[in-house]
C-alpha cells in the first residue's frame, strides 16, 4: 500500500541568445528528457525563455498549477532578472540547475555556472531561499537530488491547508503533547481542528452493526484471534474506526491526534487503538494521546516515503547490543508487521480491553522524526537506521532499531535536549528530503 509518488515540476530554461543557441536547445531537450524518464510531470514552456516577455508568458502558465518545484534550467548565462522575476510569481521550492562546460580552449558556450551563481546572490539578497544542482543534463544523481527536493517540495505543499483533529485534549502532565494551533497556521498554513470526545462516542454508539461486522470479517482475514477478545469491546474499537473514518472524509482532515485514554475504556469500555492502526494503514496517519505534532510528523513522514507512518514510544536501550525498543500499545500500521508473523488482536497492557494489533515490527530501513517545540520553537528531529528482526520486546507492538549512531548517543540526544516521548517512524532512507524540508520551512535541525 502506497501513496501516489507522481511528482510535478515547473520547467523553465533560461537562456541569452549571445551565447551558444543550438548547444543550450541540446543541452534542454536532454535535461527534459531526463526528467521525463524518471517519471516527473514537467510543465511550462518548451522553448527556451530569453525576454522579459518569454517570463510573463512562462509566469502565466505556472502559477496556478500545483508544483512540487519550479526548476529552472540555466542553459546559457543571463542576468539574474529572469530568474528572480519567476522565483518571486511562482510559489514552489526553486532549484536552479547548471551544467558543466567542456574546457576546449576556445568559446565559452554557455557559462551556465555563473549564471547561478549571479541569481543565487540576487536570490539571497531578496530573501529567497533555493537550491542547486551542478551536473550534466542525464546525470542520474543530478536527477535523483530534483527528486529529493520535489518530494520536500510536495510535503510542503500538502501542509499547507492540510487539516488535523484533535479529538479531545491532550493528557494532563503530557505537555510533549500540546499543540499551538496559531503557530501552525503560520508557520506550515496548516489548520487544527477541535472535535469534542462525546460527538465520536455518540458516532460509535451507533454504528451499524452491519457495517461493523463487515469490517470485523475483513480485519480476521488480516489479524488472528479477533473471535477470542470480548466482542463488545471488540465491536466498540471498530465502530471507532468507522466513526473516525467518516468524520475525517466528511470534515477533509489529513489526520487524527485522538484522547485515546481514559475515557474510551471508561465511557465506552474499549480501547482506540485498534481503530488507529487501520486508519494509519490507510494514510489517515493517527496519534495517541492527542499528540498534534505527533501526527504532523506521520503526515510528512507518509508523504515523503508513500507508505504508512507509527508514532511509538521510545522504552528501553540495550546499549550492549546497541539498539533502541520502539514500542506502543498496539497502534502501529499492519502493513508494518514483521511478515514472519501474523498479527493477532491483542488487550491493553493496563486497561485489559481490546482492540490493539500485537506484532513486532518487520526488519528494514527506516527513517524516524519529530517535529519537536521542546526549545519552545519549532525544530525537526531527524533520524535513520535498520530495524533488525526481534521476538516481541513488549506486548503490543515493538521494534529493535539500530541507529546510524550510537544508541548511547542517542539516548543523551533524547534527554539532553528534552525531546518529546513520541518519535514517528516509516521505512526507507528518507534524510535529504527531510533536510531539504526544514530548508523550505526554515526549521533548524537536530540529529538522532
Amino acid at each position: 500500500m502506497t501513496v501516489s509518488k507522481s511528482l510535478t515540476l515547473g520547467f523553465v530554461a533560461i537562456a541569452r541568445t549571445t551565447f551558444d543557441i543550438p548547444l543550450a536547445t541540446e543541452v534542454t531537450a536532454a535535461a527534459r528528457a531526463s526528467l521525463t524518464v524518471a517519471g516527473f510531470t514537467l510543465v511550462g514552456p518548451e522553448t527556451l525563455v530569453s525576454t522579459a516577455e518569454d517570463v510573463a508568458a512562462a509566469t502565466e502558465q505556472l502559477t496556478d498549477q500545483p508544483l512540487d518545484a519550479l526548476l529552472v534550467l540555466q542553459a546559457t548565462f543571463a542576468d539574474s532578472g529572469m530568474i528572480l522575476a519567476l522565483a518571486q510569481a511562482i510559489d514552489a521550492p526553486l532549484l536552479l540547475w547548471a551544467v558543466p562546460e567542456a574546457r576546449t580552449g576556445g568559446r565559452l558556450r554557455l557559462n551556465s555556472l555563473c549564471g547561478i551563481n549571479l541569481a543565487g546572490h540576487a536570490l539571497t539578497r531578496a530573501g529567497i531561499t533555493y537550491d542547486y544542482v551542478y551536473a550534466a543534463p542525464d546525470d542520474a544523481g543530478a536527477v535523483e537530488q530534483v527528486r529529493t527536493l520535489a518530494q520536500a517540495g510536495r510535503v510542503r505543499r500538502r501542509l499547507h491547508g492540510a487539516r488535523i483533529a484533535q479529538v479531545g485534549a491532550h493528557p494532563a502532565g503530557f505537555p510533549t503533547c500540546a499543540a499551538d494551533p496559531n503557530a501552525l497556521k503560520r508557520t506550515f498554513g496548516l489548520e487544527l481542528v477541535r472535535v469534542d470526545l462525546p460527538a465520536v462516542f455518540e458516532g460509535v454508539r451507533a454504528a451499524e452493526s452491519q457495517q461493523v461486522a463487515a469490517v470485523a470479517q475483513e480485519l480476521g482475514e488480516r489479524v488472528a484471534g479477533l473471535d477470542a477478545v470480548d466482542q463488545t469491546a471488540l465491536r466498540g474499537t471498530l465502530g471507532t474506526y468507522l466513526t473516525l473514518r467518516d468524520l475525517a472524509a466528511r470534515e477533509r482532515l489529513d489526520g487524527l491526534a485522538v484522547r485515546c485514554w481514559p475515557e474510551f475504556f471508561t465511557e465506552l469500555g474499549c480501547a482506540a487503538c485498534g481503530s488507529m492502526s487501520m486508519l494509519s494503514d490507510e494514510f489517515t496517519p493517527c496519534s495517541c494521546e492527542a499528540d498534534v505534532n505527533g501526527t504532523i510528523t506521520q503526515l510528512i513522514l507518509q508523504e515523503i516515503s508513500g507508505a504508512p507512518a507509527f508514532g511509538s514510544d521510545v522504552v528501553s536501550f540495550d546499549l550492549d547490543e546497541d539498539v533502541a525498543i520502539f514500542w506502543h500499545c498496539g497502534l502501529a500500521p499492519l502493513s508494518m508487521a514483521d511478515p514472519a508473523f501474523t498479527p493477532r488482536a491483542t488487550i491493553h497492557s493496563n486497561r485489559r480491553l481490546p482492540l490493539l494489533m500485537e506484532f513486532p515490527l518487520r526488519p528494514g530501513r527506516m527513517t524516524i522524526a519529530r517535529l519537536s517545540e521542546a526549545t519552545g520553537s519549532y525544530r525537526l528531529v531527524v533520524g535513520s537506521g535498520e530495524m533488525v528482526r526481534a521476538p516481541l520486546s513488549f506486548s503490543g507492538t515493538s521494534g529493535a532499531l539500530r541507529f546510524d549512531r550510537p544508541a548511547r548517543a542517542v539516548l543523551d540526544t533524547i534527554m539532553r535536549e528534552g525531546l518529546e516521548h513520541h518519535l514517528s517512524l516509516t521505512y526507507g532512507d528518507h534524510v535529504a528530503a527531510l533536510l531539504a524540508l526544514a530548508r523550505m520551512l526554515d526549521l533548524p535541525v537536530l540529529h538522532l
